[in-house]
């Protein structure tokens, strides 16, 4: 149930972030991604639509916070610390507060995950291709669930229909064997979106592993390498996320930092980082942009 926000409350919310810079940063290191040039570093909408991969009072403190406002000044930020591309999600409410950013001047490139009803209702692509995205992603957990149920022809007619819209394609997954299976079999797609967290493992096997069922999204610390040892194997660009493990990471600064280094020094030189920020209690964005800045600079 959604609980009413005061506008006081949103005004103090709203007040938390750092006000504007004085001059933008310059633009972060940067890969191709087709004809585009990306930042190394993406902002995520994770946060946004109360994606915590944790306690359900968390989530809601995320959804009420960023308000259209509070999104359009985080991804200013966002601009402002050098970061030039934004990936978001086909959910209720997320083109309206991107576009309402672009009308107040914001230039950030964006990257369309196809989830919500898009997943189900594939008319919806080319129209969500007119509104000018650089690609549109399959989504990694219908991914997942999909291959798992080996309806893995609902995926690719996913992809055709993204193709046949003029934008790239894009296949999201947190299994390492699903993206090695779209290149075993050659599959049409030009980039994959990479989770190093493999949470949507299926119950019967993570019951195998572990020998019971954990309370909670599980992530386990030799996660990130089995992915990136797939990642590794493509050619293709890859857009490793969740390198924070949904924040977990990300408790102490050098946890943070620690993260950052892995991922870059595991991914390919040609690949990216998506991560999502909450700029409500310190400058998120810019700690991460400044790191980033400096271990691809040095």
């Amino acid at each position: 149930m959604n609980h009413p926000v005061s506008r006081r409350t949103m005004l103090q919310s709203a007040a938390a972030l750092p006000l504007a810079a004085a001059s933008a940063a310059p633009l972060l290191p940067r890969v191709k991604l087709g004809k585009f040039e990306i930042t190394r570093l993406i902002i995520g909408s994770n946060t946004f639509n109360g994606y915590a991969y944790s306690l359900p009072s968390l989530e809601q403190h995320m959804k009420e916070w960023f308000t259209a406002e509070n999104v359009g000044r985080t991804l200013r930020l966002a601009e402002q610390n050098g970061i030039n591309t934004h990936q978001f999600s086909y959910l209720p409410g997320a083109i309206e507060k991107f576009q309402r950013f672009q009308t107040d001047g914001g230039k950030l490139q964006w990257l369309l995950l196809g989830g919500g009803v898009m997943k189900d209702d594939l008319s919806l692509i080319a129209g969500a291709a007119k509104l000018g995205p650089m690609a549109i992603v399959h989504h990694g957990g219908v991914t997942d669930q999909r291959f798992r149920a080996g309806e893995h022809g609902k995926v690719q007619e996913f992809l055709k229909r993204v193709r046949d819209s003029g934008v790239m394609v894009g296949m999201s997954s947190h299994l390492p064997e699903n993206i090695a299976h779209a290149e075993e079999h050659g599959w049409d797609v030009d980039f994959y979106m990479t989770c190093f967290y493999q949470f949507s493992r299926g119950r019967d096997q993570t019951r195998k592993m572990l020998g019971e069922m954990p309370v909670g999204t599980l992530f386990l610390e030799g996660d990130p390498a089995r992915m990136c040892k797939v990642i590794r194997a493509t050619k293709k660009t890859c857009l490793a996320f969740k390198i924070l493990a949904a924040g977990r990471a990300a408790e102490r600064r050098e946890g943070l930092e620690q993260a950052f280094r892995f991922a870059f020094e595991n991914i390919k030189p040609s690949d990216a980082v998506i991560v999502g920020m909450y700029p409500r209690f310190k400058d998120e964005v810019k700690e991460n942009a400044d790191i980033v800045r400096r271990l691809l600079t040095v």
